[in-house]
């Protein structure tokens, strides 16, 4: 198809600080991109979302790529993120979601117990997903080589999560139910996504994405023994096994960052699990992550979302601090988790201002 070929002549990128940062390499200044900042709070993503449903534009290759580039118009960011869903895997295993407004996602039928994973169909991820790579490709040239393009993925243990409690919970007590009743059952679930995540991944790296992001989201409702069960050993998975087969296809094998938001007591095993950036939220400070960390991988984050609402110079103030912590290397500067659906634009550009100046390499 034209797409296919379209993957082959991308225009040069002539702005590589994301994946200098994420491969340790020298930078100016740290980069900065915000997780969701392709969404809600701008007027003209509400405008495209008046006359579509929320699925419906992550499966039309036109618009997921008009929203994509929304955010890079506005701002002076440092990468683009494919607007997508973390949930299109479970979509692609046979279950319906759908995006409720003021509730979120709701599946019609999720999993209660384990005989119903037979109904998930295993899919042909080339097939099942293409509207994500032709986004994607699409996208890959729209830019026109401004900045690079992200991929990403949910991660197993979070994708489970929302398969077995049907949406978003406060608790997660009916998946961790599962962890405890049928823990090989559950295991069983986990490498079945697992297997999806892997192939996800590399047709998104194939399809064009220059950094691909793992989102664990749901890591602070395990402890540290849940989490070495139930989640670390499919994120180490993902890792190897895309990087595998990007290096057998003859693809660039890309840098990859992990996120486990709320998994502060495994920033350890997180650090030593491959991926080349590792993302913290708002609740760990920089500094003890670094001690802990050392300087074998990039962080990434972790600006409190909420601290938008204050006044731009509290945004400024806040920022350096934030800078100062981090330092201007091994560092991709981003919130703590998605940005706010009511949050004020004009304070996002304050923060990406004050990243630039905060965060800038010092002449001697």
């Amino acid at each position: 198809s034209l797409l296919q070929e379209m993957a082959h002549n991308f225009p040069p990128l002539q702005n590589d600080r994301l994946l200098k940062a994420a491969r340790g390499e020298e930078v100016d200044r740290a980069p900065v991109w915000v997780m969701r900042q392709a969404g809600r709070y701008l007027p003209e993503f509400r405008k495209v979302r008046v006359e579509t449903d929320f699925f419906t534009v992550c499966q039309t290759p036109e618009l997921a790529c008009e929203i994509t580039l929304q955010p890079i118009r506005r701002f002076p960011l440092d990468a683009a993120i494919i607007f997508s869903d973390i949930l299109v895997i479970p979509q692609a295993l046979g279950m319906k979601v759908e995006m409720k407004p003021g509730v979120g996602p709701v599946f019609d039928e999720p999993l209660v117990v384990p005989e119903d994973m037979e109904k998930l169909v295993v899919p042909d991820v080339k097939v099942a997903l293409k509207y994500v790579y032709d986004a994607i490709t699409l996208t890959r040239h729209k830019l026109e080589g401004k900045v690079p393009l992200i991929g990403f993925t949910g991660a197993p243990w979070t994708l489970m999560a929302y398969m077995i409690e049907g949406g978003g919970s406060k608790t997660y007590s009916k998946s961790k139910k599962w962890l405890y009743q049928h823990p090989e059952a559950s295991k069983k679930l986990l490498s079945m996504v697992t297997r999806v995540c892997v192939d996800y991944l590399v047709e998104q790296a194939r399809a064009g994405a220059q950094l691909l992001q793992v989102f664990e989201s749901n890591a602070e409702y395990l402890g540290p023994e849940m989490f070495s069960t139930f989640s670390l050993p499919y994120l180490l998975q993902i890792n190897k096994e895309v990087k595998e087969r990007l290096v057998e296809e003859k693809l660039e094998v890309v840098p990859m960052t992990v996120f486990a938001k709320g998994g502060h007591y495994a920033l350890e095993q997180l650090a030593n699990s491959g991926y080349e950036t590792m993302g913290l939220d708002w609740t760990i400070d920089p500094i003890l992550a670094r001690k802990v960390v050392g300087d074998r991988v990039t962080l990434q984050g972790n600006f409190d979302p909420p601290a938008l609402y204050s006044s731009v110079e509290d945004i400024d103030k806040a920022v350096k601090k934030m800078c100062e912590k981090f330092g201007t290397q091994r560092w991709i500067a981003n919130l703590g988790h998605g940005i706010y659906p009511d949050m004020d634009p004009d304070h996002l550009g304050a923060f990406i201002a004050a990243v630039h100046k905060h965060s800038a390499v010092k002449k001697e």
